[in-house]
């Protein structure tokens, strides 16, 4: 198994049990409004651990599709944004 695919495993596995993690443990408990938003931020916080090597890159590729993903992610939902992120980067990693 390359380190990449490694990698996309471990995180996946990561953002996944932080998610049910939450739940399992609180779910016999009332959340306040405050810790349900940091329950539901707590997978997004993961993925951003993706992303946040890619602002240290000389990459123009990398650098343009992080951009691009900074714009989405300040008018869309996570999904959305997602899919643009990895569609930018294929895209521009492809042409440049």
């Amino acid at each position: 198994m390359s380190l990449t695919l490694l990698t996309i495993v471990l995180m996946a596995a990561t953002t996944y049990l932080t998610r049910i993690a939450g739940y399992l443990l609180l779910r016999d408990r009332v959340l306040s409004a405050r810790t349900r938003a940091i329950m539901e931020a707590a997978p997004g916080c993961v993925l951003i651990t993706i992303v946040a090597p890619h602002f240290v890159t000389t990459s123009p590729a990398d650098l343009l599709a992080l951009a691009i993903s900074l714009l989405a992610a300040m008018r869309f939902s996570l999904l959305p944004v997602v899919v643009i992120s990895v569609v930018a980067t294929a895209l521009l990693r492809h042409l440049l």
